[in-house]
């Protein structure tokens, strides 16, 4: 390709520079990065990149031979730091980086871009030129979905790793391509019954073993699995089903590869300078400069572009603590205090509420959920009234009390019995999700299964419990994939999920067990309607810790119809156990996790039972009830 860039052509209007300059442009994916354009009827691509320490950037790739200074671009006159330029007859596919000249320290660099669309596949690393046509089939989906999404609806969610969900072992155990996925996942999902996908991040990544969490292509799905419009078709074809789609967001830290953010201009561009706020010694990344603007709305554009190019109906924000304290995993000495002398990351904490309100206000039908493992006050709460704005937040303070409890031998587990109930104490400070997440399935914790004391009955049985008990529970629900087939191996992303298990019956009764529970959890408004209110939930009994049984009623909005949970965590049966109701009348009982189909012994209530006017547990009525050995019960008053 002949030579020239012609310089003068510009997406930028002033209002662009401002906002940008200011950290509230939230589009910049619109303006920075490579597009194919039409400028006085020349065809061709211009770049932008920010890079404000440069003494020259220019475009270097197979179009001009890797020539590091036969295509320049020209600085912008304002001062921000953008170049830009145009070379015509530049289409899509052309692969290109950066190169660019520090003003300091005679540093150079070749980088990819910041903001490309498409990226080669690891371990390549040019960017592509590449557009995002597609053809959009989830009108219905898109039209309805404020309402599916709202926190007053059901939210069960398959948490699923694109690169190990499902593989091709007649082929090499190659990946899924996102194509060849669409129709298998919706497929499942619909048969399982789940009402959402959430995937782990599916952002342009160099290192498949990060799982995603060292992005660098913010707004690239990864081209390991295919094109942009590959993934468009995911999505869409999941909306065509009646799936959300959510996808984890990772705005706190970034890897330090040599194509990437580091370093970016010749200085500390998008991180901290000093390693005691910008780099992150847990994760061995780079930490972002949440204090600086143009960072600021490199994020929330980055966010912002996965709900409007590719439809997306949520997005799970990774370690919001790591963000919120400057002394995360960091010990004494190691940290600076903010100007106050505190430990609280004002400025990020400032971004956190700005992502929150812009994303909310452009996109009034998708959630955001905060992964936030402290104390921190009111994550879900909006920042007019001093929250952090996210819709919901994942509480992982239920999943370790819960995994420690069920982990225990049962003849223990009456010691222990208020780790099991204390969630409640603070389970409606927050709009909390229930995380039974790729986390606890990793890194030698073994899996759910597999934890399980007991022989294997009682492992099938107690891990059926934890569900039940999990979908009972106040909160909307996630879980990650191969929970739901009990597989026994922990989770490692080279492999598929062992989906051969499904030929055993114990195997099925688990899959069977967690068809049945979406099943009734999306039919009864009162399993989910006020997850996040202290009036749809009531203790029947939570004090019986010498048998290790709770039991509890659930309530609605929209109907009188309550639901009564009843589990026993002792592998014991509990014979005419008394349970006050407050109602007479017959008692459904809708599902029991001990029957048959789903592995278990077969012991229960024949379907149902009539209350007697025997008062119990301060109520009126009362059912005696056959509560199965490690059993959960749900009833359905009439």
């Amino acid at each position: 390709m002949a030579g020239s860039v012609l310089n003068g052509i510009s997406l930028f209007s002033e209002l662009d520079v401002y906002l940008f300059r200011q950290g509230s442009h939230s589009k910049l994916y619109d303006k920075l990065g490579a597009h194919i354009i039409e400028s006085e009827g020349v065809k061709g691509t211009y770049f932008a990149l920010w890079a404000p320490n440069a003494k020259s950037v220019s475009v270097m790739g197979d179009f001009n031979g890797w020539n590091k200074f036969s295509h320049q671009l020209a600085a912008r006159w304002d001062s921000s730091g953008i170049w830009e330029g145009f070379i015509p007859d530049m289409a899509r596919g052309e692969i290109y980086k950066y190169h660019i000249e520090s003003k300091y320290h005679g540093y150079t660099a070749d980088k990819g871009d910041p903001y490309a669309f498409f990226w080669e596949v690891s371990p390549k690393t040019g960017s592509v030129v590449w557009d995002l046509d597609y053809e959009w089939g989830d009108k219905d989906w898109m039209d309805t979905r404020k309402a599916k999404n709202a926190l007053d609806q059901p939210f069960s969610i398959y948490e699923v790793h694109l690169g190990s969900w499902r593989r091709v072992p007649e082929e090499g155990n190659r990946f899924l391509t996102y194509r060849e996925m669409a129709p298998y996942l919706a497929g499942y999902i619909r048969e399982t019954g789940f009402t959402h996908v959430e995937f782990m991040p599916v952002m342009e990544h160099p290192f498949y073993g990060s799982w995603g969490y060292q992005v660098l292509g913010y707004f690239a799905p990864t081209s390991r699995f295919g094109t942009p419009q590959d993934f468009m078709y995911l999505v869409d074809y999941l909306h065509r089903n009646g799936i959300g789609v959510i996808l984890d967001w990772v705005p706190s830290h970034f890897p330090d590869d040599a194509h990437g953010l580091a370093y970016f201009d010749g200085t500390h561009l998008y991180e901290h300078s000093d390693p005691k706020k910008g780099f992150h010694p847990e994760w061995r990344s780079y930490i972002f400069n949440h204090g600086r603007n143009e960072v600021r709305a490199f994020l929330i554009s980055g966010a912002m572009f996965w709900l409007e190019k590719y439809h997306v109906d949520g997005l799970r924000v990774d370690a919001v603590a790591s963000i919120l304290y400057l002394d995360y995993a960091r010990k004494e000495g190691e940290w600076i205090p903010n100007r106050f002398g505190g430990k609280e990351n004002l400025e990020a904490i400032s971004f956190i509420k700005q992502f929150n309100e812009a994303v909310y206000t452009a996109h009034p039908g998708i959630q955001t959920a905060a992964e936030e493992s402290t104390a921190w006050p009111m994550v879900s709460r909006p920042p007019y009234i001093g929250g952090l704005g996210f819709g919901m937040k994942w509480n992982m303070g239920w999943m370790h009390d819960t995994l420690k409890y069920f982990s225990l031998d049962p003849v223990f587990r009456k010691f222990h019995h208020n780790e099991l109930t204390f969630s409640i104490w603070y389970a409606f400070f927050e709009n909390f999700v229930l995380p039974l997440s790729h986390d606890e399935v990793v890194y030698g914790k073994g899996s759910l299964i597999g934890r399980m004391p007991g022989d294997d009955w009682q492992k099938f049985a107690g891990l059926r419990a934890l569900f039940g008990y999990m979908f009972g529970h106040p909160g909307k629900k996630l879980l990650f994939m191969g929970g739901e087939i009990g597989q026994w191996n922990e989770w490692y992303h080279e492999e598929s999920i062992h989906w051969h298990l499904l030929q055993r019956p114990a195997h099925t009764g688990v899959q069977n067990w967690i068809k049945d529970l979406n099943r009734l959890y999306r039919s009864e408004p009162a399993l989910y309607e006020r997850d996040f209110e202290n009036e749809g939930f009531e203790w029947v009994d939570f004090s019986d810790w010498e048998s290790s049984v709770i039991s509890f009623i659930r309530k609605g909005s929209s109907t009188d119809r309550k639901v009564l949970v009843i589990c026993n965590f002792t592998p014991v049966p509990r014979l005419k156990y008394r349970v006050g109701v407050p109602s007479g009348g017959f008692w459904e009982e809708m599902l029991n996790s001990d029957a048959q189909y789903y592995g278990g012994s077969g012991m229960g209530n024949s379907g149902g039972l009539q209350a007697s006017s025997s008062p119990s547990h301060g109520r009126p009525f009362s059912l005696s009830v056959t509560v199965p050995p490690l059993g959960v019960l749900f009833f359905r008053s009439s």
